[in-house]
C-alpha cells in the first residue's frame, strides 16, 4: 500500500492521474540495500518509505510478496490468512501448503513453514518479502514468528520491514554479520532540489522565497510537500503561499484540495471505506455499486493506490485518519449493512476470522456462530479464546434469541478446559429451556447442550473415574430425534488425545470400565454428532490388547475402527487405527505390509475436512522412522527441544513422546531424559496410565545407557508396578534390544522388587522383538548406488516420474502424460523416496543427480 505521493526522480512515472518523481538518490540507496538480507525503511507517516519501496521494486524483476499489516494482524489466524493471500503470486502452492500449516505459533510450526518455502522457492531465484507498516505488529507470538522468518538461513529471500517505529525485533546478529540495511527518514526527506523538480513536473515555478517558505514548514515531509504543491497549483494567479494552513490544519487541505471536488456519493463511500481493511477490487466493486464511484475512487491515486502485490487498494495513513474523522457522518444501518456485506464476502472467501468479526461489528450473530460451525470443535487455543471474548462481549439477549450462541459458548469453555464454568452453564441452559415449550429450535439446543456435557465427562472421567457422562449422551440423543439436523467435518471429528485409553489410574479392571463407558456414548454421539466417535469404541479396545500383547485382538479391533471411522468420516480415529496397524506389524515381522500402511496415512492428507491432517501425519510417521532408526525423515518440528505450544492440551501430547523416541534414536539420552522428566505440562502423555509406563520404561534404558543402574531398575520397577494390574508388556517388548539388555543386566544383578520370572518374559519377548525389527530394517534401508550401478534399483516407470519430478513437473502433470491417475504416481513417487532415502522431492533429486540417476 502506497497512500503517500509517490515521488520518484527527474523522470515522472505516472499512475493514473498521479505524477510521482523518480529520485536516483533514493534508488541508488535501494540497490546497494536489497543485497543485504534484511531491509529496515523506519521513517514516520508521509514521508514515501512505502512509494520509495514500491516504485523502486516494480522496476526490478525479481519475485515479490507485498504484506500490508494492520492492528488486525496481531491475531495470529487473522495474520496468517494475510501471509499466506500475498504468498501467493510468488508461488501459489507455497501459499496453499503454507495455509494448511495454520499460523507458526510453535517452533516445529516454524520449522514447518522453513520447509516449505526451501521445498516450494527456487534457491536459484531471488525473492523479496516486503511487511509494510510493521509497528502495528506488537503481538509476542507474531513477532516471534516474524523475527525467525526474516533472520532464517534462506539466503534468497530478502526481507523488506516498513515500519513508522523501530521493529520489535531482535536482530542484532544479523546487524553485526552485515546482514541488516537500514534506510531512515533523515535519507528519505526531499532535499530542496528534489523539490523543486517535483513542482516543475506539477508545472509549478515558485519563486525562491516561496520555495525557502515551503521548505523550511515541510523539513522535506513528501506528503506536506504535495499538499502545498496542490495548494499552490490549484490557486488563483499570483496568490502567494500560505504557510499557516498547512501548519495548522492539514485535514482542511484534504477537505479542500481532494474532497470538495467529489459529488456526496463518492464521499461518503471513501468514508465507509475507512470502516473496513478488506480493499480487494471484487469486494469493493461489490460495496460500490455504481461503477462510476470505483472510476472516481481510482482517480485518486495519489491517497489510494492499488497494489498489485497484494491484489488490494491502500488509502494513507492521513487520508485515513481524516475519513475516520467524517465517520459519524454515516447512519448506524450504513455501518451495518457494511459490516455485513464484507463479512459475507469474508465467508464466501474462507477468511473465517475476518468474517467472524466483521459478523461481529454488524451485531449479526447469527451468521457468526454459523461460521464458528464450519470450523472444528477443538481449536487452537487462541482462537478459542478470541471468540470466547466475542461472545462473552455479545448483548445478553443475544442468548434468548439464538439459543445455539450457548452451546458455541459452552463448547469454547470446553476446548480452554473450563470444565466447571461450562458444566454450570450447561445445567443453567437446560434446565430454562425444559421448562419452556419444546420447539425445533429448542430440541436442537438441547441436542447440543447434552452432547456438550458428555464429552465433558469424557474428557473428565480420567480423573473424576466418573463414568455416568452416557446419560447425558443418551438424552442428547433424545431430543435428536424430536428434530433431525446435519452436521458435517470438521466439528464433526473427533479429535484425539495421546492414547484412546485416557485412564490415570492402574487399578485393574479402570480401562475396561472406561472402554464400556467409550463404547456406550458412540451409539448415541455418532447420531446427534455427524459420526462423531464412530470405531472409536473399537480402537481403544484395539490399543489395550495392542498394550497387552495380543496382536490378534489388537488387529481386529483396529481393523473394524478403520472401517467405522471411515464411514463416519472420522479423520483422527482412522489415522490412529493405521498406527497401531503398523506397530502390530513390526512386532510380527510384517515390514512390507507397512509401505502399503504408509500409503493410506499418506492418503488422509488429502481430506481436506481433516484440518490437522499435516500435524498428524508428521506424528504418526515420526513415531514410525524414530523406532527403526531412520531419524531423517522426520519433520523437522518433531527434532527440536521442547517448547511452549499452542495446540490444544485435551488433544494433543503425542508429538511430546516422539520427541523422546528421536533424542532416544540419536543416542541424545540427557534430552531424552529432559523430556520424560516434564511429567507436569498441560499436554505430556504421561498423564495416562499407558504414558506413564511408556514414559518409565524409555526412562529405565536412558539411563542404563548412562551407566545409571539403579536409577534404572528404578524406573523399570516402577513401569512393572504400572504394569502389573493390567497385564501390560508392549511397553517394554517394543524396546527391544535395549530392553533385553537392562532385563539381563536387572537379572544378573538380582534388581530389587522385580520378579525375576517377569523379567525372563520381559527379556525373551524384548529379544524376539529385537531380531524382527532388524529385519524390518535392512528390508527398509535403501541400497546404495554404486559406480554403474545406479538407478538400477529403480524400476523404468519409477525412474520415468523420477526425471519428470527432477524437470520440476508437478504430480497432476506427470498423472496427465502418463495416463496415470494421481494416485499411481503418488505411490510411484513414494517408493522412490523410500529406495532413494529421500524426504521430499528436493531431496530426492539432489540425492539422484549426485549419484548420476537424472543429469544435473
Amino acid at each position: 500500500m502506497v497512500p503517500e505521493h509517490l515521488f520518484h526522480g527527474n523522470v515522472p512515472i505516472t499512475s493514473g492521474n498521479q505524477i510521482y518523481l523518480e529520485r536516483p538518490r533514493i534508488d541508488q540507496l535501494l540497490e546497494q540495500a536489497i543485497k543485504k538480507r534484511v531491509v529496515i525503511i523506519c521513517a514516520g507517516a508521509g514521508y514515501g518509505k512505502t512509494c520509495a519501496a514500491y516504485f523502486f521494486i516494480r522496476k526490478l524483476k525479481i519475485l515479490t510478496s507485498w504484506m500490508q499489516f494492520s492492528d488486525r494482524d496481531n491475531n495470529g489466524d487473522r495474520f496468517w490468512e494475510n501471509f499466506t493471500t500475498a504468498i501467493t503470486p510468488v508461488s501459489r502452492k507455497a501459499a496453499g501448503k503454507l495455509a494448511k500449516i495454520g499460523f507458526p505459533s510453535t517452533e516445529w510450526q516454524i520449522d514447518q513453514y522453513k520447509a516449505i518455502c526451501q521445498e516450494e522457492l527456487r534457491p536459484d531465484t531471488q525473492y523479496i518479502f516486503v511487511y509494510d507498516d510493521f509497528h502495528f505488529i506488537n503481538d509476542p507470538a507474531v513477532l516471534r514468528f516474524m523475527e525467525r522468518s526474516v533472520t532464517s538461513s534462506l539466503p534468497h529471500i530478502t526481507s523488506v520491514l516498513i515500519s513508522r517505529t523501530e521493529p520489535s525485533l531482535n536482530l542484532m546478529n544479523m546487524e553485526s554479520k552485515g546482514f541488516l540495511a537500514r534506510i531512515t527518514e533523515e535519507d528519505l526527506r526531499f532535499t530542496r532540489e528534489e523539490m523543486v523538480s517535483y513542482f516543475r513536473l506539477l508545472d509549478i515555478n515558485p519563486s525562491p522565497q516561496t520555495v525557502s517558505s515551503i521548505y523550511y514548514d515541510t523539513e522535506g515531509w513528501a506528503f506536506a510537500i504535495h499538499l502545498a504543491g496542490l495548494s499552490l497549483k490549484n490557486a488563483p494567479s499570483g496568490a502567494a503561499y500560505v504557510n499557516q494552513a498547512l501548519r495548522s490544519n492539514i485535514f482542511k487541505l484534504i477537505n479542500s484540495e481532494i474532497m470538495a471536488p467529489l459529488p456526496a456519493p463518492v464521499q461518503q463511500f471513501l468514508i465507509k471505506l475507512s470502516l473496513i481493511e478488506h480493499l480487494v477490487p471484487d469486494l469493493l466493486e461489490e460495496l460500490a455499486g455504481d461503477p462510476s464511484v470505483m472510476e472516481r475512487v481510482k482517480n485518486l491515486d495519489s491517497f489510494i493506490r492499488f497494489d498489485v502485490y497484494l491484489n488490494a487498494y491502500h488509502i494513507h495513513h492521513l487520508f485515513l485518519d481524516y475519513l475516520k474523522g467524517r465517520q459519524d457522518e454515516l447512519t448506524e444501518y450504513d455501518k451495518k449493512d457494511l459490516w455485513h456485506k464484507t463479512a459475507a464476502w469474508c465467508a464466501a472467501n474462507g477468511q473465517k476470522i475476518d468474517a467472524i468479526s466483521y459478523y461481529e461489528r454488524s451485531g449479526d450473530y447469527e451468521r457468526l456462530l454459523g461460521v464458528v460451525d464450519t470450523m472444528p470443535s477443538i481449536l487452537p487455543n487462541r482462537t478459542a479464546r478470541m471468540l470466547l471474548e466475542i461472545l462473552e462481549r455479545a448483548p445478553g439477549e443475544i442468548y434468548d434469541q439464538i439459543a445455539h450462541a450457548q452451546v458455541v459458548r459452552t463448547g469454547l469453555y470446553l476446548t480452554l478446559e473450563m470444565f466447571d464454568k461450562s458444566r454450570e452453564e450447561l445445567l443453567a441452559v437446560i434446565g430454562r429451556l425444559e421448562a419452556g415449550p419444546v420447539t425445533p429450535a429448542v430440541c436442537r439446543t438441547l441436542t447440543g447442550c447434552y452432547n456438550n456435557l458428555g464429552f465433558i465427562g469424557m474428557n473428565t472421567c480420567s480423573y473424576t473415574r466418573d463414568y455416568d457422562y452416557v446419560r447425558y449422551f443418551e438424552k442428547a440423543r433424545q431430543y435428536y430425534e424430536l428434530n433431525k439436523f446435519e452436521i458435517l467435518p470438521p466439528i464433526s471429528v473427533i479429535p484425539l488425545s495421546a492414547y484412546l485409553c485416557r485412564v490415570n489410574s492402574e487399578e485393574q479392571g479402570e480401562m475396561e470400565r472406561y472402554i464400556e463407558a467409550i463404547s456406550a456414548a458412540v451409539p448415541h454421539c455418532s447420531v446427534t454428532f455427524g459420526g462423531c466417535a464412530l470405531g472409536m469404541d473399537d480402537l481403544c479396545r484395539g490399543e489395550l490388547a495392542f498394550f497387552r500383547g495380543d496382536l490378534s485382538g489388537a488387529e481386529q479391533f483396529s481393523l473394524r475402527a478403520l472401517r467405522y471411522a471411515r464411514q463416519g468420516k472420522q479423520y483422527e480415529t482412522e489415522n490412529r487405527a493405521l498406527f497401531y496397524l503398523l506397530r502390530i506389524n513390526l512386532a510380527r515381522g510384517n515390514h512390507e505390509d507397512n509401505e502399503k500402511i504408509l500409503a493410506q496415512i499418506e492418503a488422509l492428507l488429502d481430506e481436506q475436512s481433516y484440518p490437522t491432517r499435516f500435524t498428524n501425519h508428521d506424528i504418526i510417521t515420526g513415531w514410525y522412522y524414530a523406532h527403526i532408526g531412520q531419524t531423517g525423515k522426520l519433520a523437522p518440528w518433531l527434532k527440536n527441544d521442547f517448547e511452549e505450544s499452542d495446540l490444544n492440551s485435551i488433544v494433543f501430547g503425542l508429538e511430546i513422546y516422539v520427541k523422546v523416541k528421536f533424542h532416544f534414536a540419536e543416542k541424545r539420552y540427557p534430552a531424552a531424559l529432559a523430556a520424560l522428566e516434564n511429567r507436569e505440562s498441560a499436554t505430556s502423555p504421561w498423564a495416562f496410565v499407558l504414558g506413564k509406563i511408556e514414559g518409565k520404561a524409555l526412562e529405565a534404558v536412558c539411563r542404563y545407557q548412562l551407566k545409571d543402574r539403579d536409577g534404572a531398575f528404578a524406573a523399570l520397577k516402577t513401569a512393572y508396578r504400572l504394569a502389573l494390574p493390567n497385564a501390560i508388556s508392549m511397553p517394554f517388548t517394543e524396546l527391544g534390544k535395549d530392553m533385553r539388555a537392562l532385563a539381563e543386566a536387572a537379572i544378573k544383578d538380582k534388581a530389587p522388587d522385580l520378579p525375576l520370572e517377569w523379567l525372563e518374559k520381559v527379556r525373551l519377548g524384548a529379544a524376539a522383538y529385537a531380531k524382527k525389527l532388524f529385519a524390518a530394517v535392512e528390508s527398509s534401508r535403501p541400497a546404495p548406488f554404486g559406480d554403474g550401478a545406479a538407478g538400477r534399483e529403480l524400476s523404468r516407470r519409477e525412474l520415468e516420474v523420477l526425471i519428470d519430478l527432477s524437470r520440476g513437473m508437478t504430480q497432476e502433470e506427470i498423472a496427465g502424460q502418463a495416463s496415470l491417475s494421481i494416485n499411481t504416481v503418488k505411490s510411484i513417487i513414494r517408493s522412490v523416496y523410500s529406495k532413494l532415502g529421500a524426504i521430499n522431492k528436493a531431496d530426492a533429486v539432489r540425492i539422484a543427480t549426485s549419484r548420476g540417476i537424472v543429469g544435473a
